[in-house]
């Protein structure tokens, strides 16, 4: 068994990251960051997506775990005062895993440029940092809309939680195969229309979003911005690869968002001390 620590820079995490490592040893478990089968996060969200894109190449090898030291992680199972607790369950691994979709986003070029392919766990943003984004929006390769507004955020199950909860989207379980498109402060009165709701997309379904009369875009993949020219069309739909989580003390998805979200078990358990 070969495993790597991906820490943040916080000085909680680094102390987290070399108590883990110290355990890790002690069981004779090798550290390899070259070829990992399991990656350790320890940090929170943003930390798990760094180790993500960074192992994004070799996804059909790896698993993930993420040991949470901040006040919120969706992709955190683990705390710093159960270490010893993992590590146990790393030495009598049984290779379980929970594997969850992710989005593949692909940009073609006016000029004959070479396409660009990103990989997302949990979505894309497409906006202009300067005026309104027009774009035609298009389904399996039928038109649907014309969209203006600040911008389209399109998400994995996973990152429902996330930037597409906050402008009105719906939380979805990471067990369903489906990618959701919820716009950014739309544009709709009597002469321009759109949608105005989320939309969920079915596995065999794709999305493809061409800018109109510009041609440079803001394109946002994670924590990846990226300042696009000579746009022609992003193309998005459900990845061939998918993301596996080791599967020892998981927690459910719904108590999750319930403690992110509502704290309400949190605070009756507080009421019944």
């Amino acid at each position: 068994m070969r495993v790597t620590i991906i820490s943040n820079q916080s000085e909680k995490s680094k102390q987290v990251s070399k108590s883990l490592e110290d355990l890790l040893q002690e069981e004779g478990i090798v550290i390899n960051g070259l070829a990992p089968d399991i990656v350790i996060s320890v940090g929170g969200d943003g930390t798990l997506l760094s180790a993500f894109h960074r192992y994004a190449h070799i996804l059909d090898q790896v698993r993930f775990i993420g040991v949470h030291t901040g006040h919120l992680g969706f992709y955190t199972d683990w705390r710093e005062f159960n270490l010893a607790d993992l590590v146990d369950q790393i030495k009598n691994d049984k290779q379980e895993a929970e594997e969850y979709p992710l989005l593949d986003v692909r940009i073609s070029y006016q000029n004959g440029q070479e396409a660009k392919h990103y990989l997302a766990l949990n979505e894309s943003i497409l906006k202009l940092m300067d005026k309104t984004l027009v774009c035609d929006l298009f389904i399996r390769d039928e038109f649907f809309e014309r969209f203006r507004g600040d911008g389209l955020c399109v998400s994995t199950p996973t990152g429902s939680t996330g930037y597409n909860k906050s402008v009105g989207g719906a939380v979805l379980h990471p067990s369903l195969e489906a990618l959701q498109i919820t716009e950014i402060a739309s544009l709709n009165n009597r002469v321009f229309r759109t949608l105005s709701s989320p939309i969920v997309i079915s596995p065999n379904e794709w999305i493809t979003l061409k800018p109109i009369n510009t041609s440079s875009i803001t394109l946002m993949v994670d924590q990846l911005v990226s300042e696009e020219e000579n746009v022609a069309e992003v193309k998005l739909k459900i990845a061939k690869e998918r993301i596996s989580f080791a599967r020892y003390d998981h927690t459910h998805f719904w108590d999750r968002v319930e403690n992110a979200f509502l704290g309400v078990k949190k605070q009756n358990a507080s009421d019944l001390d």
